[in-house]
């Protein structure tokens, strides 16, 4: 009995790989080195998405997803690390598989079973940009549930719904897809604020090691600092930008100050989420007014920090929209728990249901925003036609 095996992603280091394994034996092989998180045995059926680990004798590998493509094959999801990679294909080639290349894998596939629509295909393309495991369960839901079944049923029962109801649930779809974009893809989080008020303190403690320098001299960072973690679901990239404040934006002198306040201002506009840190130990005025036109339409958590010293700052002065707070001392490590929950809640991460129907691509988001938009009927349907079984986006 045949199996073959395929790392389906690129070579080097990522966030995600993806391995496919196909072949009359495929189920037997995948159940003897996975076990699911709180079952004994893996049940295996077309379309379900299960969690669990690759286990090598009694030592494990690495935490999974496992998706069922169809009959007889199978996606594995794993951390990207390519030695986990090799030693996931190594166990495969010990319980009988055979490590083809991808092109050889996809013949094999191919000429085996019928072609996926549209949606399905963009989900299993989709599955090398995932960032974490989550966002890769997202991407595997959407290929025979989550926006393929959507569109499946929408079609079957075109009759009995309303293009109003049609047009809701789109509408709805493209919400929640924002989310699901955070997941999959990771979300960029800007660390700004007043000089000395802690920036690159918290990027430390949130990244867990020395990234950024750390004194007591205001303006200690003229550029950004970068560094990536995990937070639940979802994979953020931290930027910990120059101080905005008065002093380095006064002094006409200072070229290299207001560049770096510039090169702020430019991470803002292109943040996910903005961590706004305030020294709560100070009474002076840390709000530029400014500031605030340029992230009015931005999430923003205000972060009171430094709470080890008495508080002196008027938190009734804030504008509305850094009205969201929550105390730290990031030098301590205090109130970080809180932090880690509120930055979830604030991006809607946590409890994200990963079998609903979400658009992975341009095409699908582009599909959806003109079923909104439909004027009739036909129009609706001609619309789904296309996002279930259209030609692929380039």
């Amino acid at each position: 009995m045949s199996v073959f095996a395929a790392v389906m992603t690129g070579k080097g280091t990522g966030a995600i790989s993806t391995i496919e394994v196909f072949g009359d034996s495929a189920e037997a092989v995948i159940k003897r080195i996975f076990k699911p998180t709180g079952k004994k045995t893996a049940i295996l059926k077309p379309g379900k998405i299960l969690v669990g680990v690759i286990n090598d004798a009694s030592q494990t590998i690495d935490q999974v997803t496992i998706g069922c493509e169809g009959r007889n094959n199978f996606t594995i999801n794993c951390h990207g690390n390519p030695l986990i990679v090799e030693m996931i294909m190594r166990l495969l080639s010990k319980e009988g598989a055979k490590l083809v290349t991808t092109k050889e894998f996809l013949a094999k596939t191919l000429r085996a079973e019928k072609r996926s629509n549209t949606i399905g295909i963009e989900a299993k393309l989709a599955q090398i940009r995932a960032k974490t495991i989550e966002g890769a369960k997202i991407i595997a839901n959407q290929i025979d549930g989550g926006l393929s079944k959507k569109t499946t049923e929408w079609l079957q029962n075109f009759d009995a719904i309303s293009l109003d109801g049609i047009k809701k649930e789109a509408e709805w779809i493209l919400e929640v897809s924002q989310t699901a974009r955070l997941i999959i893809g990771g979300c960029t989080v800007v660390i700004a604020g007043p000089p000395n008020s802690g920036k690159s303190t918290l990027l430390n403690c949130l990244a867990g090691r020395e990234k950024a320098i750390v004194t007591e001299i205001q303006g200690t960072t003229r550029d950004w600092v970068s560094a990536e973690c995990e937070l639940g679901p979802v994979a953020m990239k931290l930027i910990d930008t120059a101080g905005l404040g008065q002093k380095l934006t006064a002094g006409a002198k200072d070229t290299i100050g207001r560049a770096a306040q510039q090169k702020s201002v430019q991470m803002l506009e292109g943040a996910d989420l903005i961590l706004f840190v305030i020294d709560n130990s100070q009474a002076a005025k840390q709000v530029d007014e400014k500031l605030i036109g340029r992230i009015t339409n931005k999430k923003v958590l205000t972060i009171l920090n430094k709470c080890d010293l008495p508080a002196k700052f008027d938190t009734r002065k804030l504008p509305a929209i850094l009205g969201d707070t929550v105390e730290i001392s990031a030098k301590f490590v205090t109130g970080i728990e809180s932090l880690l929950k509120k930055i979830q809640e604030v991006l809607e991460v946590a409890g994200f249901d990963s079998k609903q129907p979400v658009c992975i691509t341009k095409r699908q988001e582009n599909l959806l925003k003109q079923l909104k938009k439909a004027k009739s009927k036909s129009d609706g349907a001609s619309i789904i036609t296309e996002l279930l079984n259209g030609r692929l986006g380039v």
